[in-house]
């Protein structure tokens, strides 16, 4: 399980049903543990020891938590959480357990979007996208795996099903890999496209690992998150887990994504010469401090 057993308040999300048992009976170990019930149905011991249950959405047995990394995304994110609101596990029932969205200093009505279409909602008011994932990361709840996608629309966010369904076959680490999907024209920048072929290239001469992409959209399951101790605060935050999970000997394997033009807004990284520079240095700089200093560098 990742992050804290439940919502630091105590209380269930709005979205859930939650409701006190009447026959007294312990439904939990400890403070905070959870047990299945029914599909769907948990019992927990809440804050005031009383039992309660919550109805949480699950796939293949594991509960999912999922991350969104947004700065100024006002007219995309509500559209992505909603989407990730609406993706259904193999029985029918509700795939993703929590949406958290980190708000990465934006100036605009991020935040106030995502909490209307359904996420939790934290606050970073330190630029990067790397401690965005961390500040989102650390708002879960208890889940089995942590599933990451951008809040431009760039993704078709129900392919996720394909990543979790890696997962559920025993995979530690799924990449999105947008280069084995459809690209729609001038989804990706010619700087985005080069720049991962040469971290492409230098992962596979320095680990004699191949891969395709360091694309953002990727599960990881939460034990294997722990293990990576993950650091990085910017850029390098895809490549330092892809390259972590290759030293850790975890179970890594690549899912074909479809990628498609932003609708609304300038991509972070390769709408601006800023956002290049800045993202081709982040990613070559952490390839080489894990290869020079080890897993135990970010």
């Amino acid at each position: 399980m990742y992050g804290a057993a439940h919502p630091a308040d105590g209380r269930a999300n709005d979205s859930e049903e939650q409701h006190e048992r009447s026959d007294g009976q312990s439904c939990g170990r400890h403070l905070g543990a959870i047990a299945d019930c029914a599909a769907g149905l948990h019992w927990i011991v809440a804050d005031n020891g009383r039992c309660q249950a919550r109805w949480f959405g699950m796939y293949a047995g594991l509960s999912i938590g999922a991350v969104i990394p947004a700065h100024n995304e006002e007219d995309n994110i509500g559209a992505v959480v909603r989407a990730l609101r609406a993706v259904s596990g193999p029985q029918g029932q509700p795939a993703i357990d929590e949406v958290v969205v980190c708000d990465n200093a934006s100036s605009d009505a991020t935040a106030d979007r995502a909490v209307l279409a359904g996420a939790r909602v934290v606050e970073q008011a330190q630029p990067g996208y790397g401690i965005a994932c961390q500040t989102a990361i650390a708002a879960l709840p208890a889940v089995d795996v942590v599933l990451f996608v951008d809040g431009d629309q760039a993704f078709d966010v129900r392919q996720c099903v394909d990543l979790l369904a890696a997962i559920a076959d025993g995979a530690d680490v799924v990449i999105g890999s947008r280069v084995l999907g459809a690209v729609e024209p001038g989804a990706m920048s010619l700087p985005q496209v080069l720049g991962n072929r040469v971290a492409a290239v230098l992962i596979r001469l320095l680990w004699g690992r191949r891969i395709t992409d360091l694309g953002p959209f990727r599960a990881v399951r939460a034990d294997a998150l722990r293990r990576m101790d993950m650091r990085d605060a910017a850029y390098g935050w895809t490549v330092e887990m892809q390259v972590k999970a290759i030293q850790h000997g975890l179970d890594m394997v690549e899912r074909p994504v479809d990628t498609r033009r932003r609708r609304f807004g300038k991509s972070k990284v390769g709408g601006t010469v800023r956002g290049v520079v800045g993202a081709g240095v982040g990613i070559l700089s952490t390839i080489l401090r894990l290869r020079c200093c080890g897993k135990g560098s970010g």
